[in-house]
């Protein structure tokens, strides 16, 4: 068995290289510069953890997970458009070392690609695979709809942002690891726990998203800190600020979500830190956490198959960047 480091350093040997034609290089040379910057890559490295927790990974594994980093970053492309984001693991965003344009046909190709990975695959399971995998990307995109339509709406409540961070972020993670799984042989029982573990999971590394957007290093984090505060995004920080806010509070958060003053952050960061949300964000953070290992347990592999996935796991919610 391989820790998560070792596939890690594994799969980012196997992925670095051209992933598309050379022409029109107007189109493709964007698309590698985007994979070239790299990343964290933990999606994909989840497929083969998934694999690898109930037998050797098998080659369909790694076509599962190029297709599954592929698609992920389809849709950073297109979030950082839909964000007016500068800045993208510290480096420019597609549209903005580009244009709006390219980096839309960008995302399309990696898209495609990601199609063209999958059909490599066994045809033995590929069917039950695309069947996730398409309903995936469809929650995806739910999920990124559902965070649009919030920055509109004057109240959001937290059930209904949790629902769509399980969309938006969540839905992939779990994925990821079910794929690999059922590459695997896992029983359905077992895929169903593992998803859950990725869900789970997969909330807790929002609420560290959130808190790092927030309260993270710039230098770090390899974006701009308090972009969500500036954007007035509902994040798990936000609602419950104006969940527990005083009326003094209250009264000067929502003037700040209704400007853009040069120490807007700074502002509504005092008022975070005035009503604890840093530490609430934490025990939040670890409450899912446990869920998602109680789902881990009670899947029946030998408990050394599940180390890596913990290890995964804490590497995750300890991570600064």
């Amino acid at each position: 068995m391989l820790s998560f480091q070792e596939l890690s350093a594994d799969f980012n040997k196997q992925f670095e290289t051209a992933h598309f034609p050379d022409s029109p290089v107007s189109l493709y040379a964007p698309g590698e510069y985007f994979l070239q910057i790299g990343g964290k890559r933990i999606r994909p490295v989840m497929c083969l953890l998934g694999n690898e927790l109930f037998s050797d990974i098998h080659k369909d594994a790694y076509q599962a997970a190029r297709a599954i980093e592929l698609f992920h970053n389809f849709t950073l492309v297109h979030d950082d458009m839909m964000d007016e984001a500068s800045l993208r693991r510290g480096m420019p965003t597609v549209h903005t070392k580009y244009d709006s344009n390219t980096a839309l046909l960008v995302g399309d190709v990696m898209l495609i690609r990601a199609y063209e990975f999958l059909q490599n695959i066994q045809p033995t399971y590929l069917p039950k695979i695309l069947k996730i995998f398409n309903q995936t990307a469809r929650e995806v995109c739910e999920g990124q709809q559902l965070d649009m339509d919030f920055s509109k709406m004057q109240d959001v409540t937290m059930d209904q942002y949790i629902h769509m961070i399980t969309l938006k972020t969540s839905v992939l993670l779990a994925a990821s690891l079910e794929i690999g799984a059922i590459i695997g042989g896992a029983s359905e029982n077992n895929c169903h726990h593992l998803y859950e573990f990725g869900k789970k999971i997969g909330i807790a590394f929002q609420i560290q998203d959130d808190y790092l957007d927030a309260f993270g290093n710039a230098a770090e984090f390899g974006k701009e800190v308090g972009g969500d505060i500036k954007q007035n995004k509902k994040t798990f920080l936000l609602l419950h600020a104006l969940s527990v806010a005083n009326v003094e509070q209250r009264k000067e958060l929502d003037a700040l979500i209704a400007t853009n003053n040069e120490d807007k952050v700074k502002k509504v960061l005092a008022i975070f830190n005035a009503c604890g949300v840093a530490q609430w964000a934490e025990d939040l953070k670890a409450k899912y956490m446990q869920e998602a290992f109680e789902h881990l347990e009670v899947i029946a592999v030998v408990s050394a198959r599940k180390q890596p996935l913990i290890d995964l796991a804490n590497y995750l919610m300890n991570r600064n960047k």
